[in-house]
């Protein structure tokens, strides 16, 4: 894919979603615009594809890389939760499959002045759009301790929650940590090295950037929103894929197909249902379904991604 940016798991999702010439599609996170390209591609030649991202950046790069499909293409600045609102405005009333691939692009990442990667020099801002809600330097100057380490175990899993945030709190005694550099300098300085002969296999910064960005974006809270507005629009076959790249994002996906594939919500206590609900989707494929080792030695960033796909039932 051109620009620098892979997408993931691509040939999956394709499989996946079956698109076929004249469906229509809603790529929640067009991120790179690596999904949505192939989508419009297998549509051909009267297939929409409705494309939504908070970040206005990448709107604008996918904007101008996939002008030439003209208005087979709708693009839309908006967090994913209000998937159902916008598919509606935009005369994607009810739709053949969609998408959320819950990742970071390659350009994000690239991008120093936005903070999200460790390795750049830039602001700690880590908001998708950035003109609304609170940068992550804000969290990291005015968090005490103890909500510090909070986040760090809840959004982040991180097993050193507690020494990172007291060097943090040390730290910006001293000075004011506000770049992604300074920061996972801190972690870096804060937490144990690898054991004598063994290989560290990620940033000792990585789950605290995770954790950082997940409170700044709300992740976990608007993630449900997004997967029920997604169900609503979903016609009967219409099939939902999600990708994920953390075990708290992917718990969420789990529980929620799972609850809808079981339908009956009524304790078992009860001998009989009485509470009307059914199934309301059942899954495509493996669950979870990972990248190949090829893809991952070609695409690093595809490491930890986990695809859970099902279909909606015409109840």
């Amino acid at each position: 894919m051109d620009e620098g940016h892979l997408p993931v798991m691509v040939e999956e999702v394709m499989t996946a979603l079956s698109p076929s010439p004249g469906s229509f599609h809603i790529d929640g996170t067009v991120g790179g615009g690596g999904h949505t390209l192939r989508i419009l591609e297998a549509t051909t030649p009267d297939g929409r594809v409705l494309g939504l991202d908070a970040d206005p950046r990448a709107l604008e790069r996918t904007r101008a890389r996939l002008d030439r499909f003209g208005v087979r293409l709708a693009l839309h600045q908006t967090n994913f939760r209000d998937i159902r609102d916008v598919a509606r405005a935009e005369g994607f009333g009810t739709v053949d499959g969609v998408l959320l691939d819950l990742g970071l692009s390659s350009h994000q990442l690239a991008e120093r002045e936005r903070g999200f990667s460790f390795r750049a020099e830039g602001p700690l801002d880590m908001r998708f759009d950035p003109s609304s809600g609170v940068p992550a330097s804000e969290l990291v100057a005015t968090l005490d301790e103890e909500a510090l380490t909070r986040l760090l175990r809840n959004y982040g899993e991180e097993p050193h929650a507690r020494r990172i945030a007291r060097a943090t709190v040390a730290h910006r005694s001293e000075a004011p940590i506000e770049t992604a550099e300074q920061l996972a300098a801190v972690v870096a300085a804060a937490t144990p090295g690898p054991r004598p002969g063994a290989r560290r296999p990620i940033h000792p910064a990585t789950r605290t950037f995770q954790a950082l960005r997940i409170a700044v974006n709300a992740e976990l809270d608007v993630l449900p929103v997004a997967l029920e507005g997604a169900m609503d629009v979903l016609r009967p076959g219409g099939v939902l894929v999600v990708i994920s790249y953390h075990s708290l994002e992917d718990r969420i996906v789990k529980r929620f197909i799972a609850a809808e594939r079981r339908g009956c919500i009524c304790p078992p206590v009860v001998p009989v249902c009485v509470c009307g609900r059914r199934p309301r989707l059942a899954p495509v494929g493996g669950q979870p379904q990972v990248p190949t080792a090829i893809e991952v030695e070609a695409n690093p960033r595809a490491r930890s991604a986990k695809l859970r796909a099902a279909r909606r039932l015409a109840a």
